[in-house]
């Protein structure tokens, strides 16, 4: 079976920008959901509407797939799901290792969405000594003495990072130097890496930061309704647009 170190998507290539590369999942939740449901074929706003994004933008992005479905049917489900995948690059096997098997990080290894979307996680590394052996759903754990060697003997090419902050740079450091090239960082900081590796970062308490930041809009919002006038503030600091973050950055799922 191909392994991700010897094959990778084409997009970059291709020519398809970053913000459809990153619907792409999107669209491929939507489209698995109907496939599992046995429906044939799906118009451009139906999809659009269970992907949540709107239909023009939708069709755009599969126009750089090549994909434009057929007047008065729609999209077949089946042949983008496909489509979809082989783009992501969803149709080889993708060996993955996670280091750091404390709770965040047992959560992810106990995870069972990896292996239907192309990725076996192919070792669990953790820097305890007690931990080493013990098996984390169903895969031993492995000390850090020996990241540089599971990387190679698995063929690994994506680390996912759940260790702590003051940890995961060392990591990644560590990771990259044994061939690594894409990372996902579930620790709260940034990460730096060379050129050529791409970093994916997760931040559970800046998403949460952007809730409380809506719940607070929306606060302020009813009470000015309700003729009391706007919500108190606990810091003065400039309004943030919605798609902002603390630091004024777009949140989520985005590049370290």
């Amino acid at each position: 079976m191909a392994t991700g170190r010897t094959h990778r998507p084409a997009t970059r290539s291709r020519g398809i920008p970053e913000a459809t590369v990153a619907r792409l999942p999107l669209y491929l939740r939507a489209l698995t959901a109907l496939s599992e449901r046995s429906v044939p074929t799906v118009s451009s706003e139906e999809l659009a509407a269970a992907a949540g994004v709107n239909s023009a933008k939708l069709r755009k992005d599969f126009s750089y797939l090549g994909s434009y479905g057929t007047r008065g049917v729609g999209y077949d489900v089946e042949y983008l799901v496909y489509q979809i995948s082989r783009e992501l690059g969803l149709t080889q096997d993708w060996p993955v290792v996670i280091v750091g098997i404390g709770n965040l990080g047992a959560a992810l290894a106990n995870y069972g969405g990896f292996a239907s979307r192309g990725f076996r996680v192919a070792a669990l590394i953790d820097a305890d000594p007690a931990m080493a052996g013990k098996p984390v759903a169903g895969i031993p754990v492995q000390h850090t003495d020996d990241l540089e060697k599971i990387i190679k003997d698995n063929g690994v090419s994506i680390g996912v990072i759940a260790t702590p902050a003051g940890a995961a740079q060392q990591v990644c450091d560590r990771l990259v130097a044994a061939g690594v090239t894409s990372i996902l960082n579930f620790a709260p900081t940034v990460l730096s890496v060379p050129d050529g590796v791409d970093v994916r970062k997760v931040d559970l308490s800046i998403e949460l930061q952007i809730l409380a930041f809506h719940e607070q809009r929306k606060a302020g919002e009813e009470a000015a309704s309700d003729g009391a006038g706007p919500a108190a503030v606990t810091r003065e600091e400039p309004a943030r647009s919605a798609d902002q973050g603390p630091d004024g950055d777009v949140p989520a799922v985005m590049p370290a």
